[in-house]
This record gives structure tokens, C-alpha cells and sequence, in this order.
């Protein structure tokens, strides 16, 4: 189990902790499902072994940070996933338990209000396609242009 949560820890672009009080088994289910379509790996580990685990890796969480039971979320393939996923999971349910208590982005721990930013943010994958759309717009723009030329020449 420890080798496992250090493995994720090294592959991991993101991470975010989440206080699990109020955490039901439809939530667990949807949650994975959701997981595996985006690339996040979850984990519900015992404090002990996330703590060891993240001292391997040479990350100190701050204190009192991991209280209660923690559900951990890995991004693997986008920094911006995980907290996506677990912001849609704790709306509305912080009164249930369900509340977010922090994260690591680019090897530093984050607090829950840094998690909630990056969760507002736009995905890589629609960023990406932004800057291609971007970058496609003045070309297509170039070839109707000078397919309407064409057009009025042969009419």
C-alpha cells in the first residue's frame, strides 16, 4: 500500500486532499467513473501511511491539514483534473463532511482555496484546442477568401 501511494506521488502532475466524512458509495462509484474517463487515479488511505508516504517523497504536509478521513486524487495526465473532480464532488455537501483541505501542485502543498482556483480553470485538452482553433482561424479565413474570388471569376 505504501509503495503504491509513493509510485502515484512520483507519476502524479497534481494531487488534492479532500476531508471524506460525508463520502457515500454512489459517491465512490461516480467518482471513479468520472476518474478513469479523466485520468485520475483515487486512493482513500489511512493518514499514516499518506503522511509516510509523502515524507519519501519529501513533501511535509502542513499541520492539521490531513484531518479526518482523506480521499487522495492523482492527476496523471492534467494538473487541473483532480480538482475539478473533487470540486464537482463537494458542492453542496460541505455541510455532509465533503470539503476540500488541500492539494500539491508543482511539488509544494496548496491550501483548499488554491484547489478551488485551479479548479475553475479550463482543462488542458480545451486549451489546447483553443490554440488550434486560434491558429487554424486565419488560414480558413485565407481560403474563403480566396475561394469567393474564384467564385466571382467563374461567374
Amino acid at each position: 500500500m505504501l509503495s503504491g501511494l509513493v509510485d502515484k506521488l512520483g507519476r502524479m502532475k497534481a494531487a488534492v486532499f479532500t476531508s471524506i466524512a460525508g463520502y457515500t458509495m454512489t459517491d465512490a462509484d461516480a467518482l471513479r467513473a468520472k476518474g478513469r474517463e479523466q485520468g485520475v487515479e483515487l486512493t482513500v488511505a489511512k493518514k499514516t501511511l499518506l503522511s509516510k508516504a509523502l515524507e519519501q517523497k519529501g513533501l511535509v504536509p502542513e499541520k492539521g491539514m490531513l484531518q479526518g478521513s482523506i480521499l487522495a486524487t492523482f492527476g496523471m495526465d492534467d494538473e487541473v483534473a483532480p480538482a475539478k473532480l473533487v470540486s464537482d464532488l463537494s458542492k453542496g455537501k460541505d455541510k455532509e463532511g465533503i470539503k476540500i483541505v488541500g492539494g500539491i501542485l508543482e511539488g509544494k502543498f496548496v491550501g483548499p482555496e488554491a484547489v478551488s482556483a485551479l479548479a475553475k480553470l479550463v482543462s488542458k485538452h480545451h486549451q489546447q484546442g483553443r490554440v488550434v482553433g486560434t491558429m487554424y482561424a486565419p488560414v480558413s479565413a485565407f481560403v474563403r477568401v480566396l475561394e469567393a474570388i474564384r467564385a466571382k471569376q467563374a461567374a
